[in-house]
């Protein structure tokens, strides 16, 4: 649609410099053990899977994100990790939603950015998800 009126679409998550937020594309997930589970501590068991992993998910998450997550404007620091409840300032935010629905949903990554390839994205969170170890509930 946009070439038939002759516009192109820029897709950089910092087009325009300056103190801005730049452009994310905010990943949400959710598997059975996510919708299911009602515990916190398997969301936080998952959440910390992604601690170790952060320079693997950041190489799929869209080029330049270091002009986006810089740890202001409701990032975190691209070279950091941190998950919260309803956290816009977190890499992974826990939806306020979730946890009034007794820790069952989903979560949000909000590193990618808005060139991020999505199928890539997801390949690299199922792939994290896959590798927590979640712990047993009696």
């Amino acid at each position: 649609m946009a070439e038939q009126h002759g516009i192109a679409i820029n897709w950089h998550c910092k087009p325009v410099a300056g103190d801005w937020n730049g452009s994310g594309m905010h990943a949400n997930f959710s598997d059975n053990t996510l919708r299911t589970c009602g515990s916190k501590e398997i969301y936080e068991s998952i959440c910390e899977a992604f601690a170790p992993v952060v320079k693997e998910h950041i190489a799929v998450y869209g080029a330049d994100n270091d002009l986006r997550l810089t740890g202001d404007h409701e990032t975190q620091s691209i070279d950091k990790f941190s998950y919260g409840v309803s956290d816009r300032g977190a890499s992974i935010r826990i939806p306020i939603a979730t946890v009034e629905n007794n820790w069952r949903g989903w979560l949000e990554d909000r590193r990618p950015n808005s060139e991020a390839d999505p199928y890539k994205v997801a390949r690299r969170i199922i792939k994290t998800v896959k590798t927590a170890e979640v712990p047993v509930l009696a």
